[in-house]
């Protein structure tokens, strides 16, 4: 059984940053794609950056809102993805949440994900 628990989410003011940590247990991590996702009140949960499992070519995902400022990567020795976010916007505020799947590449589906965290709120005041 995997359990994924992430961390880092609190309160930030907008411009500034924060690094969310997704640590995984019970599977040979390195094999496993990783991503994370956020959902905004009212909202449907939606993808926002994707990390391929580490065989060759890393590959990577990010949403068009989040890029140039979200960086997704992993260390496969602590069993942990990250999250670095800076620039951070009012509209980042969700509860953000992570997933792994085995999953050839860096997918941004949903239904590619097989088990995910119980999330960590970020919230980015104006």
């Amino acid at each position: 059984q995997v359990r994924l628990v992430e961390s880092g989410g609190g309160l930030v003011h907008a411009g500034g940053s924060l690094r969310l940590s997704c640590a995984a247990s019970g599977r040979t991590f390195s094999t496993y794609a990783m991503g994370w996702f956020r959902q905004a009140p009212g909202n449907d949960r939606e993808f926002v950056a994707a990390i391929s499992r580490s065989a060759g070519n890393t590959y990577y995902y990010y949403a068009d809102p989040v890029k140039g400022r979200f960086t997704i990567s992993r260390d496969n020795a602590k069993n942990t993805v990250y999250l670095q976010m800076n620039r951070l916007k009012p509209e980042d505020t969700a509860v953000y949440y992570c997933a792994l799947g085995y999953v050839r590449g860096a997918s941004a589906s949903q239904r590619d994900y097989d088990y995910w965290g119980q999330g960590t709120q970020v919230t980015v005041s104006s």
